[in-house]
């Protein structure tokens, strides 16, 4: 009995008390934010409703649940103007209340999902222009400028400026597209999987879920690097690390710290100073993003100068010490290799220089050392366990 009303409480993930505080004091801000601003445009002899109800069920989502598909600006907009469309039409064509009713949630969810401006408030904006009795009904198509519309923007205003001061992002970021420059193909074809994998599943799963894809990948590459952390135990930097890595000057030209990277098939190169410490690291990302191509090879680009000229004492001269990372996130040799993996999920960086108590150069760590370590941990096991 026990397991059968435990299917009826959502299962819902952990939320900290800061994210709970956030968003109550957020729908608290955009409600009375809302409210106040139609009061005053209104006045207090307006025959026009002030707020509606379906605004408190749209300032949950806006401000508890920003990163939803469904509280998202285009959501909320077009899915509260489809409803009151689609609402007052059928109050118009439809003399039956109750079919009135079935007919404008029917249709309203229809084109909301056709327009992907799905919005659950949006289905009691519907019912309202329905029953919401002679106040509404007069209002004709005007219950959609008044007070639909200008509630629904005043809200999603207030969730703009509150949720961003807050420091949560909204509207909520999406994936950033393929890059159209190259990229390596082993890491494009496992990314594509992933991506693929998860559509599948998606589809396979046959329901709408109120989470982004992009935002399930990101989920998913999270938990698996924690379990490569967990895997490791007490593997440590010093037992992966690849030695005798090739580095390169801070004062070395670009094309050389090219030649590097094409010579010896690596991604990125510890960037040290004569005395063998490292100062940064230069990628090929960094080749990519930080400098103009032409047919001598990478060179410093005007806008970059400028800016780097503007920040630093003397003049950039297309050296790497100008596109490197800096300063670097390094490892010692006893340092565990799930504090390494979860240094590179927060950073996003797939190469940490391992260094010694002077801060000299004595190996990197990859994303490839670690996986072939685990790989390794797991053929023992499968052994002992054989």
């Amino acid at each position: 009995m026990h397991a059968f009303f435990r299917r009826f409480v959502p299962d819902l993930p952990p939320i900290g008390p800061r994210e709970r505080i956030r968003g109550a004091f957020g729908a608290l801000f955009g409600i009375l934010v809302t409210g106040l601003l139609s009061h005053a445009a209104l006045g207090d002899g307006s025959a026009l409703p002030i707020m509606i109800a379906p605004m408190g069920a749209s300032a949950v989502l806006l401000f508890a649940a920003p990163a939803s598909p469904l509280a998202q600006p285009w959501s909320i907009l077009g899915g509260n103007l489809v409803a009151a469309l689609v609402g007052v039409t059928a109050t118009k064509l439809v003399p039956d209340p109750y079919l009135a009713c079935a007919l404008a949630i029917g249709v309203a969810i229809a084109i909301m999902t056709a327009l992907k401006c799905l919005h659950p408030p949006s289905g009691a904006v519907a019912l309202t222009a329905v029953l919401g009795g002679p106040a509404v009904t007069t209002l004709g198509y005007g219950f959609v400028v008044w007070p639909v519309l200008a509630n629904s923007a005043l809200l999603l205003a207030s969730a703009l400026a509150f949720n961003n001061l807050a420091g949560r992002p909204y509207p909520h970021p999406r994936a950033q597209g393929t890059s159209p420059r190259p990229v390596e193909p082993a890491r494009s074809a496992q990314e594509a999987l992933a991506s693929a994998d998860i559509d599948a599943a998606l589809e396979n799963f046959g329901q709408l879920i109120d989470v982004e894809r992009s935002d399930l990948e990101a989920i998913l590459r999270d938990a698996q690097l924690r379990a490569y952390a967990r895997r490791s135990g007490l593997t440590t930097c010093g037992e992966i690390m690849t030695r005798g890595v090739v580095a390169v000057g801070p004062h070395a030209p670009l094309k050389e710290a090219l030649e590097l990277l094409r010579r010896h098939r690596v991604k990125a190169l510890p960037v040290t100073d004569e005395g063998g410490r490292v100062l940064g690291v230069v990628t090929q990302t960094d080749l990519l993003d930080k400098s103009e191509w032409s047919a001598a090879g990478p060179r410093l680009g005007f806008r970059r100068r400028v800016r780097l000229a503007l920040t630093r004492v003397r003049a950039p001269h297309g050296a790497v010490e100008d596109i490197m990372t800096a300063p670097a996130i390094t490892a010692t040799p006893e340092t565990p290799v799930s504090d390494v993996v979860a240094a590179m999920a927060r950073s996003g960086l797939h190469h940490l220089p391992v260094v010694d108590g002077d801060g000299k150069l004595l190996g990197v760590v990859s994303q490839t050392d670690i996986v072939s370590a685990l790989l390794a941990d797991g053929a023992k096991a499968s052994e002992i366990a054989a």
